[in-house]
This record gives C-alpha cells, sequence and structure tokens, in this order.
C-alpha cells in the first residue's frame, strides 16, 4: 500500500490568537507562512503522486506556500471537525463549558451544539484517507507517496485509528502546525512512521505564559509551542 503524509496547516490568526477555528475561514498568520515555506522545502524533494487538501483557505494557503505549482485535489472529507456553537470562541472561555471534560476524557461521547460528533468527524477522516490511500495504491503503484493536508483534530484521530487506539485516547496525541505525520498502510496493519516531525526541538520549550503542566489537550489542535 501506498504511504500518506499528514499535513497539518500552518500557524493561524486564530490558533495565535487562542481562538477557536472551526470551518471559519480564518488565514494563516506570518508565523504559519513561514512554517509552510520550511516545512515545503522538506517535502519538494518528494516524488508526491497525489496532494489532497481540507477545502479551507488556511489548508490551501499552506499547500500553496509549501509546494508552489502543485494543484491539490480538494476533499471534504478532511475538512475540520465541525465545532457548531464552539467556532471564534476563545479557548480559556470554552474551558468553562460542561462538554470540556467530555471533549478532554470521553471524546467519543461529544457532539458540538449545532455542529458535528467526534466520533463521526473520526470516521469521515478515516475513511476518506483509506479511500485516498486506495486510489493512490492503484493508480500509483504501493511504493507511492502522497500528502493530505488537514486540521489537528482530523489529523489525531486519523493517527489514533492507525495505531488501533480508541478515540478516547486520540487527545494523548499532538499534531502542531505544519507538521507532518506518516502512515504506511498494509494489508494486514498501519504503520506509524512519523509522528509530528517539524525537526525543530526548539519547539519544545513552551512560552513564558503557557504551563506546560497542564493535562488538557488543545481542542481545535492549538498553536505550536514556542512560536
Amino acid at each position: 500500500m501506498a504511504t500518506v503524509l499528514l499535513l497539518r496547516h500552518g500557524r493561524t490568526t486564530a490558533n495565535a490568537s487562542g481562538g477557536l477555528a472551526g470551518r471559519l475561514p480564518v488565514e494563516l498568520d506570518d508565523t504559519g507562512r513561514d512554517q509552510a515555506k520550511r516545512v515545503g522545502e522538506r517535502l519538494r524533494e518528494l516524488p508526491l503522486a497525489v496532494v489532497v487538501s481540507s477545502p479551507l483557505i488556511r489548508c490551501r494557503q499552506t499547500l500553496e506556500l509549501a509546494l508552489p505549482g502543485v494543484a491539490p485535489q480538494v476533499d471534504d472529507g478532511l475538512i475540520e471537525c465541525g465545532y457548531g456553537d464552539w467556532e471564534g470562541r476563545p479557548l480559556a472561555e470554552l474551558a468553562k463549558d460542561p462538554l470540556w471534560p467530555v471533549v478532554q476524557q470521553h471524546p467519543s461521547a461529544a457532539v458540538f451544539p449545532n455542529g458535528e460528533a467526534m466520533a463521526a468527524m473520526s470516521a469521515r477522516a478515516v475513511a476518506t484517507i483509506r479511500r485516498w490511500d486506495e486510489f493512490v495504491t492503484r493508480e500509483h503503484g504501493p511504493d507511492a507517496l502522497w500528502l493530505a493536508c488537514s486540521h489537528g483534530d482530523v489529523i489525531k484521530a486519523i493517527i489514533a485509528d492507525a495505531m488501533g487506539l480508541h478515540l478516547d485516547q486520540f487527545q494523548r496525541l499532538v499534531a502542531d502546525p505544519a507538521s507532518v505525520s506518516v502512515i504506511r498502510y498494509t494489508p494486514t496493519r498501519p504503520f506509524l512512521v512519523r509522528l509530528n516531525d517539524t525537526a525543530d526541538l526548539a519547539a519544545l520549550v513552551p512560552p513564558p505564559a503557557t504551563s506546560a503542566s497542564s493535562s488538557d489537550a488543545a481542542v481545535g489542535g492549538g498553536a505550536q509551542a514556542g512560536v
């Protein structure tokens, strides 16, 4: 089977301000644009057979900067989780919502008001990736590489499935802005080849205003530490 590179979009204005963008048309900030260009330097040497993107502008901007001249296939199956009434609100405010502990500890039961269930997001994202992987393998062979650009929670859900983890454990995973995670599917099992690869160890140092001891996962993926 082919190998898929899961690329999260670069940092956005919402990531930087601590808001939950959801499906709003937020764009990359200056840091996010720089991240996209840097990840592009790592990707351009790869013979990518297919590039697929979430329809949201932050993913399309990331690919335009990372892989100029490449026209991605847009697939709604890779769109961000539908956070419904949560969209556009500060994460600090959402952390006081009664639904927040469910999202953190039991996300398979989380259904966002006037939005999507996290379980539904996971199911459609995994189905989308597996469908494209089968297509790329059939059209380009089992050694092909392809790339999908999507969002933090979506990528974490795909990785959790590949690792055989229940969705309730996906908050233990991290997908930083402009990070690359790599999965190789086989007839019997997927292999996680890379996880949250940014090749930037300085990003592990939290900024002064960040509490490194917090146990809460970043809903919507959060912003990369150190930027």
